[in-house]
């Protein structure tokens, strides 16, 4: 298995075992995530100190200068 972000979780807090319990959920539950689902980052992100961007950066996309401000297209190129 890669160390993914999901993984590295799983490892801080403990195991599936003690990360279902953190956040309540059952083990087996946890055994069938391909990626932490949308519902349970903020809870797996506090069990394990694994951030939300690292979980889900399709959801948390890194804050920045760009971020914060909207692409301007020029008519005029």
């Amino acid at each position: 298995m890669s160390d993914t972000a999901l993984t590295l979780a799983i490892r801080m807090a403990g195991g599936p075992k003690a990360l279902g319990e953190r956040i309540g959920i059952s083990s087996q539950a946890i055994s069938q995530w391909v990626e932490c689902p949308p519902r349970r980052v903020i809870a797996v992100e506090a069990a394990s100190g694994v951030s939300r961007h690292e979980l889900r950066p399709d959801l948390y996309p890194l804050a920045g200068p760009s971020a914060a401000l909207p692409q301007v297209v020029s008519a005029h190129q």
